[in-house]
């Protein structure tokens, strides 16, 4: 049996907008079980695509101002281009299979402090592009994080604690507002802190002062273009790093 086309779907029940870069390209064989979601009385599922594992709810209308309720076997959530405002400790209490969140592009200014903190399985968090000034605590098991195009400050990070993210590789804080380059994980491959007020680096900010055959042997790219701070009167801060920053320096 074929799958059906989407002609063979009730057009008025789904308002189809999803990205085409999937982690598994094979999902679309299952179509029908957008249907069953419907039949199941889930209305998320009128308004976004739900197939099996992974829900779009990409540039819904009309407009999508909160988080919705999502189906318990959700792992990966996209909701780009909406107007979303606030996350709350509620919205994912009960959804600890999520390994994926996409909250890029909204309007978010607040996600109260344990809005994050049961999802145990997370592993990609997106809050690009969005009008927060601090972050919530975050899951342990993060290793992709992207909070570029916001309003956060040094002091909204405070109480982050980067350094205890283990398996943190790609961190992303471009365009806010940072005076300071938080405590960074061993384990980063790629840290963006470009384009922000970071005008004060240290001989500590990336390596060790009294360990000169430290190397931090994971970091790859690090991008400091763009801050009110001048990298050739800081020799000794780049002495561990097997590459120095990329970007366009005065």
């Amino acid at each position: 049996m074929e799958p059906p086309t989407w002609d063979d779907l009730d057009h008025e029940d789904f308002l189809i907008s999803f990205q085409t870069d999937v982690h598994d390209s094979d999902f679309l064989q299952d179509a029908d079980q957008a249907v069953a979601s419907k039949a199941n009385g889930n209305l998320t599922c009128l308004l976004c695509v739900c197939l099996r594992e992974f829900v779009y709810c990409e540039e819904v209308s009309p407009e999508m101002s909160a988080v919705p309720e999502l189906p318990k076997e959700t792992t990966y959530f996209y909701t780009r281009f909406n107007k979303i405002t606030k996350i709350t400790n509620n919205d994912f209490a009960d959804m600890t299979s999520l390994k994926i969140i996409d909250l890029s592009g909204n309007l978010i200014t607040e996600i109260e402090d344990e809005a994050f903190c049961r999802l145990a399985n997370l592993e990609e968090l997106n809050l690009s592009d969005n009008r927060l000034t601090k972050l919530p605590a975050l899951p342990g098991m993060l290793r992709f994080f992207n909070a570029n195009s916001n309003r956060l400050t040094s002091k909204g990070l405070k109480t982050i604690g980067f350094k205890k993210f283990t398996r943190l590789a790609y961190l992303y804080l471009g365009y806010n507002r940072l005076k300071t380059v938080p405590r960074l994980p061993e384990s980063l491959h790629i840290v963006h802190l470009h384009n922000n007020n970071i005008n004060k680096i240290t001989e500590t900010t990336f390596c060790q002062r009294n360990n000169p055959h430290y190397i931090r042997r994971n970091l790859r790219e690090l991008r400091l273009d763009g801050n009110p701070i001048q990298l050739w009167k800081h020799p000794n801060s780049f002495n561990c790093l097997l590459t120095l920053p990329i970007g366009w320096y005065k």
